[in-house]
């Protein structure tokens, strides 16, 4: 168990005497608190908090984190409340220890359900707070130090979370040292049989791996010191877990894990690291493609360092990473190295650093994705993302997720390029938006004003960020549309009644609306809105709540009792009216529109069998007519019965020809009993084209019969 005192050794340096005296008035608040608690290790439960305290002095953190790290388990463990820790220790402490609670206190039954809980309040408290993030990663750190006490079906619990959870969020925070851990002691829990697997292949090579990183450490830094590089050099062997991820992704044997054996040299300017480079080069042989430059197109979570994978004399295969001190700081400990702490603006902070982005996505995601599910699907991308690093034509490194499309760069580079893109120039070729990237591609994307986004967009798109993009533009496309409808809704049922234009449009009518409705309308365009969507259907009953006094049907040709207008079926985008699937209305022929709610008017043909009238309540019915249709071409389906002889097919589509007809599709089907059946898709103009063509087809000889389907 780590000595109090050994933290303070720890922080002496950093810390003045006032730190250290809240530190330990923490100290003995918390030990006093946790009075008399025992681990399932039979330790003191105190000696947790502790351990945690240790583990965020040595990311270098300030006075208000390391004490909230020893008082992390107060609210929930004990009868201290959380008034007590802000008289004690102010808000600031008082607020870190509420959010790690939030965050333990998740007791939903369905797992699924459950991670995508945790991660919610994970994420929503450090919006508040990052420090919260740092604290639970200690506590988790430290607890799977100690799972071996707890049963078989808590170990794999707690594993499985942190491999899916707090790794991932640790990588993503750039926090390699503590990923590293958690994910080596989670690994060992979750699949144990792969666990002893990679040990067993591991442990015969250890020792001669020892020997060799030894002597290429020692050569290197004769090396660098021949050639005046001032270096501090590490050597490793590959951790289990990261050798098993990559043998299962990449598919390849233990063998071909070629760097098993590194070593990374930490030297103080960058300028000295690609001198290093060259110097390793020149001396063996670099794997090409096992090359990377961090330094130039760091990561997204601003890791830098080069990486090469060199093979020396005796076929032995070194990954060699070089990065300067301060690097090193930011790999080890990610933000928690470099954040500054403003106690009067934690959330500031979080919207400025750009390494953050990624968080500020998911709380966006959390504002729209309710569905667990889809959440999990979206964070995934998010939290643990394969980089490839492509570049604007102005040599601007631009790193997506792999997978990402040239739509996905539109929307990296800024929200206006991303809703008005119209093309994409990768590597000087033109390409689809759709298309997907890799890395080294240079991308132009080509904009028009008048493009906007469609729901097509969303199956293109792939990073959250853009996603999220194209849906908010769709919403306020569909607010658009839907205020223009039901105000043309609205007009149409007001001029069937005499009522004084000064009551149709005065103040007070927003008002009158609230009362006949129910509604919370912000204005007489929310009403409008709720109507186009056909949450509000305004009819006679709705007229007669919002105008009280009276109505009186005029009789001018203009109301009920004379010609009423109708709702025309063209411009369907602005107007919010469309033609339904299930019977692909034609020009020309009987059509009815019912208001759907969040689409607006559909438009369905008379025949069409799901528009019962006594299914559907009749006042969502509108009048609509063919009359200033702009549509010039409509899809119909027919299926020809007939015997199956020769040349039957042929004589069937010289009549759609010559009839002006086009064949988008057609599929034929012979039967043991000499007959057949041809479907066919046919682009027609209107309802009396297609009926000539049909009445074309049922004249030839052997046709059965020819019904529109």
């Amino acid at each position: 168990m780590i000595r109090f005192d050994d933290i303070l050794d720890k922080v002496a340096a950093r810390f003045g005497k006032k730190d250290i005296a809240v530190l330990q008035k923490a100290y003995v608040f918390s030990a006093r608190a946790h009075k008399g608690q025992v681990r399932r290790s039979g330790e003191p439960y105190f000696s947790h908090p502790l351990e945690v305290c240790s583990l965020l002095a040595d990311l270098g953190l300030d006075r208000t984190t390391l004490v909230a790290g020893l008082l992390h388990d107060v609210l929930e463990d004990t009868d201290v409340s959380a008034a007590d820790l802000k008289e004690a220790f102010g808000k600031a402490v008082a607020s870190l220890v509420e959010g790690v609670t939030k965050i333990s206190r998740v007791q939903d039954a369905s797992p699924e359900i459950r991670r995508a809980e945790t991660i919610r309040k994970i994420i929503l408290a450090m919006t508040d707070d990052i420090r919260v993030i740092f604290i639970k990663l200690a506590d988790r750190l430290h607890n799977l130090r100690t799972l071996r006490f707890l049963s078989g079906e808590a170990q794999k619990r707690i594993a499985s979370e942190t491999l899916e959870i707090y790794a991932p969020i640790a990588n993503r925070l750039g926090m390699g040292r503590i990923k590293a851990e958690l994910e080596d002691l989670a690994f060992r829990y979750v699949e144990p049989e792969e666990y002893l697997r990679i040990a067993a292949l591991i442990e015969p090579r250890r020792k001669k791996a020892e020997a060799d990183l030894a002597a290429f450490r020692a050569k290197l830094e004769g090396m660098m010191k021949a050639n005046g590089i001032p270096v501090e050099i590490h050597a490793r062997i590959k951790r289990p877990y990261s050798i098993f991820r990559k043998m299962k992704t990449q598919k390849i044997d233990f063998a071909q894990v070629y760097d098993f054996l590194a070593l990374r040299i930490i030297t103080d300017s960058v300028k000295a690291c690609y001198a290093a480079l060259g110097i390793i080069h020149q001396e063996w042989p670099p794997i090409p493609q096992r090359f990377r430059d961090f330094i130039a197109m760091p990561k997204p979570n601003l890791y830098q360092a080069l990486h090469t994978t060199v093979i020396t004399e005796g076929k032995t295969s070194f990954e060699i990473q070089i990065r300067t001190r301060d690097m090193h700081a930011l790999a080890e400990n990610g933000i928690a190295a470099h954040w500054k702490y403003k106690d009067e603006d934690p959330q500031g902070l979080v919207r400025e650093d750009r390494r953050l982005q990624w968080l500020r996505e998911m709380v966006e995601l959390f504002e729209e994705q309710k569905n667990p599910k889809e959440f999990l699907k979206h964070l995934k991308i998010n939290l643990i993302p394969e980089e490839v690093y492509v570049f604007t034509p102005k040599g601007q490194v631009v790193s997506l997720p792999s997978g990402a499309s040239a739509l996905d760069f539109a929307f990296r580079i800024h929200s206006a390029i991303g809703l008005h893109a119209g093309s994409a120039r990768i590597n000087g070729k033109a390409a689809p938006l759709k298309t997907v990237l890799k890395t080294g591609d240079i991308v132009e994307v080509v904009t028009q004003p008048d493009r906007a986004p469609s729901r097509s967009w969303l199956n293109i798109a792939f990073t959250t960020g853009a996603r999220q993009q194209i849906k908010r533009a769709l919403n306020q496309q569909e607010k658009t549309r839907s205020v223009g409808l039901g105000r043309k809704l609205w007009e149409k049922e007001a001029r069937k009644y005499s009522i004084p234009p000064d009551r149709l449009a005065g103040p007070d009518l927003v008002g009158r609306l609230r009362q006949a409705t129910g509604l919370r309308l912000a204005g007489i365009e929310d009403f409008f809105a709720q109507a186009g969507l056909g949450r509000v259907v305004v009819n006679r009953k709705l007229m007669e709540k919002a105008f009280p006094s009276g109505l009186k049907a005029r009789r001018d040709g203009r109301g009920r009792a004379g010609a009423e207008p109708a709702i025309r079926v063209k411009d369907r985008d602005v107007a919010l009216i469309h033609l339904a699937r299930c019977c692909r209305p034609i020009k020309g022929e009987p059509i009815v529109g019912y208001l759907t709610a969040g689409k607006g008017v559909t438009v369905h043909a008379r025949r069409c069998r799901r528009i019962a009238r006594e299914v559907l309540p009749p006042e969502r019915w509108v009048d609509v007519s063919w009359e200033g249709v702009a549509i010039e071409n409509f899809r119909a389906k027919l299926v020809v019965r007939s015997a199956d002889k020769p040349g039957l097919l042929a004589a069937v589509v010289a009549v759609i020809s010559r009839r002006g007809g086009d064949i988008a599709k057609a599929e034929v089907e012979t039967y043991p009993d000499g007959r057949a059946q041809i479907k066919f898709s046919l682009v027609v103009r209107d309802i009396g084209h297609l009926d000539d063509i049909i009445a074309d087809i049922k004249a030839l000889d052997d046709i059965d019969s020819v019904e529109r389907i």
